[in-house]
């Protein structure tokens, strides 16, 4: 069992790593793809060679990133197979439908097109080569369409049944997978996030240039450009958040109630703006403060989960005892943790049974046994937690990342407020040496703000791979430790050395004088 959970972390560990290598490159892409679309757009409007060179100048840098995000892409593909086979066999029928659709589709888009977006210049008309550019953008958008239908599927299990004939679950409604509110919100939230980022990368990168002196115009143009991008990108952000938001309240209450610290809940719960967990403070503890300090709007958290400030939004201990409130404070019990955790193993014991049935042939007892399955299903994988407790996700983890999103979120809708002041009317403040220092580190910002989404969604999920039905140590394969330290090593190694090469070709190519350097292999 130690072997197992040794396995299961580090297992985590390398999966973790991949991911957030993976996600450094993901919403640039996406980002900078509509941005190169918008500039080639108004160069094949205008047929202006300034437009031509700032076209050229920005995809060069989405081209580095777009290779980086590839190679660790495919990586994160494949552990499911390596580190995690008992998941792809659980539920491969599902979660492999839509990975598939996005190799088939999308991939094979991208790959296509961008052949033609960067090397076709002089090779096809200019209406065509603006149509591959912003096939790219859709291939590469459909591609995170579908990555992130399987990601919500794991939040969200629809659309499927277990057979218990073939041990595993099958898809029976593919387009409640694709269209439930979970991947729609999600989606919307990914990749708008992306051109919020991607916004802010040009614009921060315009400052640079600004500061040295490089291209004035050039570097106008492109914060013009990038700062209607990213503000629309972060006005549909924040309103998929607000939506995200009310989808965990209703599918995985008890991640947000570590994304807010809440271990007693009660009606019209507030909202904490700012907190210092007690971490000392554990679940089912009494008589120990949950905040060292904190900062809360009375009610919202009500609003936000249940659109009623006047309604009970659960806390954790509320979650493991299984106890709900009314309005008007009376206690309702409901279905406990404990309580899940026995029906999960009577479901699990129930398909041992199953399998014993079928291999003697009796098909009573294996009716009996598969309506026992299904009653019980939905509490499938609490029979293989040890105890209520394992079901809680790592509170200060989950709770710092979800804030520190919120409140660099809040500062980006001040930074691009700020950006289209002085774009449009005060453009002489972006030549001032600290206007230009807060737009290259408002890049850090954003980056941070975009991990931290992606920390919260995932480690607040936790124990689970299949919300309430696969933990994650009954998804694990069956490998050595030692072999998942070495391939954990090697990944970091390698990951890092990706990323040191992108950061060095990228400032190398930004080092060009205005970036028209840059352009000369794409002109010949």
């Amino acid at each position: 069992m130690e072997d197992l959970a040794t396995v299961v972390e580090w297992s985590r560990a390398q999966f973790a790593l991949t991911a957030c290598y993976h996600w450094l490159f993901v919403p640039l892409t996406l980002g900078l793809a509509v941005i190169v679309g918008v500039m080639e757009t108004i160069y094949y409007r205008t047929r202006s060679q300034k437009w031509l060179n700032i076209t050229k100048f920005w995809m060069t840098l989405f081209g580095i990133n777009f290779a980086m995000g590839v190679a660790t892409g495919i990586i994160l593909e494949f552990e499911f197979g390596t580190n995690w086979s008992n998941y792809s066999w659980f539920v491969g029928d599902i979660f492999g439908a839509p990975l598939a659709i996005e190799g088939i589709l999308a991939f094979f888009m991208e790959s296509t097109f961008i052949v033609v977006m960067f090397f076709g210049w002089k090779k096809v008309s200019p209406g065509f080569h603006l149509a591959s550019t912003w096939l790219t953008m859709l291939g590469a958008t459909i591609s995170a369409v579908w990555i992130l239908v399987a990601n919500s599927w794991m939040q969200h299990p629809v659309g499927m049944r277990f057979d218990p004939d073939q041990m595993r679950n099958v898809m029976d409604n593919f387009w409640v997978l694709v269209f439930n509110d979970v991947p729609v919100h999600k989606f919307l939230h990914t990749v708008f996030s992306g051109w919020t980022l991607a916004g802010v990368f040009v614009i921060g990168v315009s400052c640079w240039l600004l500061m040295k002196k490089r291209d004035k115009e050039f570097a106008f143009r492109s914060i013009k450009v990038a700062t209607w991008i990213g503000a629309i990108g972060l006005g549909i952000t924040l309103w998929t958040g607000d939506e995200s938001a009310y989808d965990v309240a209703r599918y995985q209450p008890m991640k947000l109630a570590a994304m807010e610290g809440v271990y007693d809940g009660r009606v019209g719960q507030g909202l904490t703006v700012f907190g210092v967990l007690n971490h000392g403070k554990q679940p089912l503890q009494e008589g120990v403060d949950t905040y060292n300090m904190s900062f809360e709007v009375d009610g919202m958290l009500s609003m936000l989960a249940n659109r009623d400030m006047n309604t009970f939004v659960p806390g954790i201990n509320d979650l493991i005892k299984g106890i709900r409130l009314t309005p008007q404070g009376d206690t309702v019990w409901v279905e406990s943790i404990a309580d899940r955790i026995e029906k999960g193993k009577i479901a699990i014991n129930a398909l041992e049974a199953f399998n014993i049935a079928k291999q003697e042939g009796n098909k009573e007892l294996m009716e009996l046994n598969a309506q026992i399955i299904e009653d019980n299903f939905s509490s499938f994988g609490y029979g293989y937690l040890e105890s209520p407790l394992d079901a809680v996700p790592p509170v200060a983890t989950t709770f710092y990342s979800f804030h520190i999103m919120i409140i660099l979120g809040g500062y980006l809708l001040l930074f691009f407020i700020a950006a289209f002041i002085m774009a449009y009317w005060k453009t002489n403040w972006f030549e001032t040496k600290w206007i230009q220092w807060i737009g290259m580190l408002s890049v850090i910002a954003v980056w941070i703000c975009s991990q931290s989404g992606w920390v919260t969604a995932e480690v607040g999920r936790q124990p689970w791979l299949i919300e309430g039905i696969l933990p994650r140590n009954a998804a694990i394969s069956f490998v050595q430790v030692d072999n998942v330290i070495i391939t954990f090593s090697l990944f970091a190694l390698l990951f890092t050395v990706l990323l040191v090469a992108e950061v060095s070709i990228m400032v190398k190519q930004i080092n060009r004088k205005g970036g028209v350097e840059s352009y000369a292999l794409l002109n010949d």
